[in-house]
């Protein structure tokens, strides 16, 4: 069974994409998908209300020779091209996130994650996280790069992942500093390694190395992924709150506990949600000096069946 996932080229949506296509068993062909214009994707909305199906992100050129089972698409700006092409391809297709002014009803699978608030259908499908790779020889080769590149002196290691600012919380140095000294008290007899995002202040950078951490890498000095390797290898996982796809990746690959380094400065929102379910779940621990004992993990694999019987793959 083979599916074509539409991909705004946007590195966590298309990475959600196929994260699902790997949970359902499905090989898979990437198929650009964006608006060349603004006024387009406002046009889609208008004409999904009106049942037209125009070829508004100009997917048609770009579509593989052969028929696919199923699209797939994550993303506000490949939601209408999955109707369109749906419907003139023959096929089902699957939205993941919840789009959110589009009609909702003629999607034929909807994944969404609680923390959006979806509503309650036959088609959407909730679930507690974002999607993350399934494939376990994507971790084994992570992990394997990770360690020919490092090789850890202790049996013990927590990992900790560090994002940055947005509109609703700050990777504020003074905070990140407390954050890290409680850290490194808490946690005596282990390795330290830490890891950065896109969207960490060079402010943060600069906290950071004035730690003694045994493994660090910087993302503005360096690119490569160690996450993999962090969620595989770490005893213990320590994840800023804003990062929902790292925090979804820690709650479902390996054995780690995890920490949330609660820097959320509104409490009202879906990421405050996302984090209050995980440590209502035992997911996951908010951080506060002391460790948690949350192990547990996200198991999909009874949604995925669900999914394929719906879409009858």
């Amino acid at each position: 069974m083979h599916a074509f996932i539409f991909s705004d080229q946007k590195p966590g949506h298309e990475n959600q994409s196929k994260a699902l296509a790997d949970g359902l068993g499905l090989t898979y062909d990437i198929v650009p998908c964006a608006y060349p214009a603004k006024w387009r994707k406002t046009l889609s909305y208008l004409f999904d209300r009106w049942g037209s199906n125009r070829d508004l992100a100009n997917v048609a050129p770009h579509l593989p020779k052969r028929k696919p089972d199923v699209l797939i698409g994550a993303g506000s700006n490949t939601f209408y091209s999955l109707k369109v092409f749906a419907k003139r391809l023959g096929v089902p297709c699957v939205a993941i996130l919840t789009p959110k002014g589009y009609r909702l009803d003629n999607f034929d699978v909807i994944l969404a994650p609680t923390f959006d608030n979806p509503p309650k259908a036959d088609n959407i499908f909730p679930i507690p996280t974002n999607l993350t790779p399934a494939r376990p020889d994507f971790y084994e080769e992570q992990t394997e790069a990770f360690l020919a590149r490092y090789q850890p002196q202790k049996k013990r290691a927590v990992g900790v992942i560090i994002g940055g600012k947005n509109p609703i919380a700050d990777v504020a140095a003074p905070w990140l500093k407390a954050q890290l000294e409680q850290l490194f008290a808490a946690t005596p007899d282990c390795e330290h390694w830490v890891t950065t995002s896109r969207r960490t202040s060079p402010e943060a950078d600069a906290v950071i190395d004035t730690f003694p951490f045994d493994y660090k890498l910087i993302f503005s000095r360096e690119r490569f992924n160690p996450i993999p390797a962090f969620v595989t290898q770490c005893e213990r996982l320590f994840v800023t709150a804003e990062s929902t796809g790292m925090l979804s990746e820690a709650v479902a690959i390996g054995k780690s506990n995890v920490e949330v380094l609660d820097n959320l400065e509104v409490k009202t929102n879906k990421f405050a949600r996302f984090v209050d379910q995980l440590c209502t779940e035992d997911y996951a621990h908010i951080f506060d000096g002391t460790l948690g004992n949350t192990c547990r993990k996200v198991d999909l694999s009874s949604t995925f069946t669900a999914i394929r019987k719906k879409l009858n793959l």
